[in-house]
């Protein structure tokens, strides 16, 4: 009875372990990332809390529900999204997460639900600029630079017209040449 006992203390302690090495993971974020506000508030079961969004560029909305569960509605084409209405959400019972692109038209709208299943829903909502520059891909495939990979290829620049009429003809000439030969053969 005692071992059994022990055991369970044993297997609790190590799921408390693991979740304060998960909790701690959620508050690293990359260097890229710029903190713009911190908001704190509650929401009753089944309501709507509203935020709007000015700020320009990639943003990423990191919510966690302190009691409770609440999630989290995005939306640039209105300001009051719900889970009927939105772009894009995170509706997790766990931490939620948003990547805002940069290509949304602002104001956006941020909506944050009270899940029905508890009365009330305490949150703490970060806001972070993400700094990072992502190359746009059809540049970066066009230019390599000395010392790149070798086994990345380049964009060859586009024939001159002439030199593609030319390999139009050939290949006119080659299967009329095929046909040719198959009816002799």
């Amino acid at each position: 009875m005692a071992a059994r006992w022990g055991r369970a203390l044993l297997l609790l302690l190590a799921a408390q372990a693991v979740s304060a090495a998960l909790g701690a993971e959620d508050d690293e974020v990359p260097e890229e990332w710029l903190l713009l506000h911190v908001v704190q508030g509650q929401i009753g079961a089944g309501n709507y809390s509203y935020l709007r969004l000015n700020h320009e560029g990639k943003i990423v909305l990191r919510m966690r529900s302190l009691r409770g569960d609440a999630d989290l509605y995005v939306s640039d084409s209105t300001l009051h999204p719900s889970f009927d209405d939105y772009e894009l959400q995170s509706a997790t019972c766990g931490p939620d997460s948003v990547s805002v692109p940069a290509h949304f038209q602002r104001p956006v709208g941020i909506g944050i639900y009270g899940h029905p299943s508890h009365l009330e829903s305490e949150f703490e909502m970060k806001v972070y600029y993400d700094q990072t520059v992502e190359p746009h891909p059809f540049v970066a495939s066009a230019y390599s630079p000395e010392g790149a990979d070798p086994g990345h290829r380049r964009a060859q620049a586009p024939e001159d017209p002439s030199q593609e009429e030319e390999s139009v003809l050939w290949t006119i000439l080659i299967s009329i040449l095929k046909l040719v030969l198959e009816i002799l053969f």
